[in-house]
């Protein structure tokens, strides 16, 4: 068997690469994504040293793409889709049309053809899937409010970029400027008919298309694939599970791709959203998160390997101008945009800083580009500076979002203090929107803190409350929030693996903290923060295996409780219930079990 296989070198050297170099990213409190990217240079063909296959490299990290829309598709329901369309709509068409004015006028100035610097723009316009849904899931925001209107802004995107992808092929042709192909399914009414459809019948068959795809998944899919799963779960098999996940995400997106003419992300999207009315979601959605991640830290390799650092000594001001419009004219223009809309200035905030990058829909209209001829190969290489460089200083975004906000909510606030009259201040209180997600430091002390309000955490919530023992939740999921509220719980949204979540919450103060979540890595991090920031507390935690027992312990955690023994445990005594005689049996729960209130029905986690 031969070992100089490209495949295998090119996983190999990107992976081994990206760990190390994201390692030491992370080491330095910066992103790993940015040693995922500086791996991709390393073994790119503009440095010394081993060189990956470049044709390899982009279609291995579009299969992370196609398994990441899948796996956000699983979390976001049609309903949540279509609750955001009177926002995501237009906004995303506003933004789209002014980043590509500007590109345009760049690529005006540097002496491009009209079609070139149009092309250009339309590249700076749309942002990356995987960059934009990192920074949503690192921040536990895809359930919010800001999350829903984020992704659907993107689904429109990229929508616009299946359009876009037509008619410039179309729009080349007709003008004589290159000898672009021809959609197919004209092509075949063109010589079967002699009908020339035109750019206009060209658009309505795109649009004509992506509906009838739209409609075949909405209407067959939400019952075939839900059923398809369930018949898979009988056989008992979690191999043939898995790979039926993976076969419908990567089956449907490439049957859109092909049959439909829409992009492989957006066909695994609509395959995961249809899945997602499935009570199976959860579990599909944890069968495929590896290969998930894995993929989408090839998309970054792929991205690296691109990047010729040369053109940043060659054409400083250009890329200046680049990042520029991409950084902070989409996003300024996408800040305007939500808070015309009368949305919280956390919700401006938060898409404006997810749309300042650009990513694999650029890489693809730039390569489009220069193969119809349209955009000289500098405009290639400024688009693919713009996507690193943008991607890098994306979290510096967040984070300066993060720091204006309370500036921002100080200065409306001292404006409203400041108004001449009563009237006058309680009409500026009705023009500033309620920020429906912010949190606010807690008032307890000596209190209870539950971290995540799942099948257990919800269990824990119930008895605590019964027992009036103080406490508040710890969530990231709106519809938990919710309930929770209207049960009249103090709630925090956000991450506890935040310290600044934690801060909220008054860790300094409390008596005990109970680590619901099932991810052991994060309650491991949770478990260390707490003793350090309160020696004293209680750290009550969950576990699923012996070792993670053991990793809790070590961080920490007082008690840590694995499901899978207290099972076997409540199993043995009941079995001795029946054939030993030690107490009566009895049907239903017995009078030491806990058991959630009839109005709190515990939440798939």
């Amino acid at each position: 068997m031969p070992h100089d296989t490209p495949l295998i070198s090119t996983i190999v050297g990107g992976l081994v690469l990206a760990f190390i170099f994201g390692a030491l990213a992370h080491r330095l409190r910066m992103p790993p994504l940015v040693g995922y990217l500086i791996a991709g240079v390393l073994v790119g063909p503009h440095t010394p040293g081993y060189v990956a296959d470049q044709s390899l490299a982009p279609e291995l990290a579009e299969i992370g793409v196609i398994l990441l829309m899948f796996g956000v598709g699983l979390h976001f329901s049609l309903k949540n889709l279509l609750s955001v369309r009177g926002i995501a709509v237009p906004g995303a068409i506003a933004q789209i049309a002014f980043a590509t004015l500007l590109g345009w006028a760049l690529g005006a100035f540097m002496g491009w053809p009209t079609g070139g610097s149009l092309v250009f723009g339309l590249a700076l316009s749309v942002a990356s899937t995987v960059v934009l849904l990192k920074a949503l899931q690192e921040r536990r925001l895809v359930e919010t409010e800001r999350g829903r209107i984020a992704v659907g802004w993107l689904i429109v995107e990229d929508l616009a970029m299946v359009l876009a992808l037509v008619l410039i092929p179309a729009a080349a042709s007709i003008g004589g400027e290159g000898h672009a192909p021809v959609e197919p399914l004209s092509a075949g009414l063109n010589r079967l008919f002699d009908l020339d459809l035109g750019i206009g019948g060209l658009i309505a068959m795109t649009l004509v298309k992506v509906a009838l795809f739209v409609a075949l998944m909405l209407v067959f899919g939400r019952k075939l694939i839900p059923w398809t799963m369930h018949r898979i779960a009988h056989t008992g098999s979690r191999e043939l599970f898995r790979l039926g996940v993976l076969a419908i995400a990567l089956g449907v997106a490439f049957g859109a791709a092909k049959l439909f003419g829409v992009s492989l992300a957006l066909g695994a999207f609509f395959a995961g959203m249809v899945l997602a009315e499935s009570e199976l979601s959860h579990r599909a959605a944890q069968e495929s998160l590896p290969l998930r991640d894995a993929f989408a830290v090839l998309f970054f390799v792929s991205v690296g390997m691109l990047f010729d650092p040369n053109i940043l000594i060659d054409r400083p001001l250009p890329i200046l101008a680049t990042i520029f419009i991409i950084v902070i004219g989409k996003s300024v223009a996408a800040l305007l945009i939500v808070l015309a809309f009368k949305k919280p200035l956390s919700t401006a905030l938060t898409i404006s800083a997810s749309l300042g990058q650009i990513g694999e829909f650029s890489f693809i209209l730039a390569a489009l580009g220069v193969e119809l001829g349209l955009l000289p190969e500098e405009g290639r290489d400024l688009i693919l500076a713009g996507a690193i460089i943008s991607i890098i200083l994306n979290p510096l975004l967040f984070f300066l979002c993060d720091r204006v906000r309370p500036l921002l909510d100080g200065a409306k606030r001292e404006e409203v203090a400041a108004a001449p009259s009563a009237a006058d201040a309680i009409a500026a209180q009705e023009e500033m929107p309620p920020e429906d997600d912010e949190v606010h430091p807690t008032a307890l002390s000596g209190h209870a803190i539950l971290v995540g309000y799942g099948r257990v955490g919800s269990i824990v919530g119930q008895n605590l409350k019964s027992s009036a023992t103080p406490f508040l939740v710890i969530e990231d999921s709106d519809k938990r929030i919710g309930e929770l509220k209207a049960q009249g719980i103090e709630t925090l949204m956000g991450n506890a693996v935040m310290r600044e979540t934690l801060d909220l919450a008054n860790l300094s103060a409390a008596r005990s903290i109970a680590i619901a979540i099932p991810n052991a890595f994060e309650a491991c991090r949770i478990a260390e923060q707490a003793r350090s920031v309160n020696p004293s507390i209680l750290i009550v935690a969950r576990a699923h295996s012996d070792a993670e027992v053991d990793a809790l312990k070590h961080y920490g955690a007082d008690t840590v409780i694995m499901g899978e023994r207290e099972i076997a445990l409540g199993m043995v005594d009941r079995l001795a219930q029946v054939h030993h005689e030690s107490v009566p049996y009895e049907d239903g729960h017995g009078p030491d079990t806990i058991i959630p209130a009839d109005d709190a029905p515990p939440q798939r986690e």
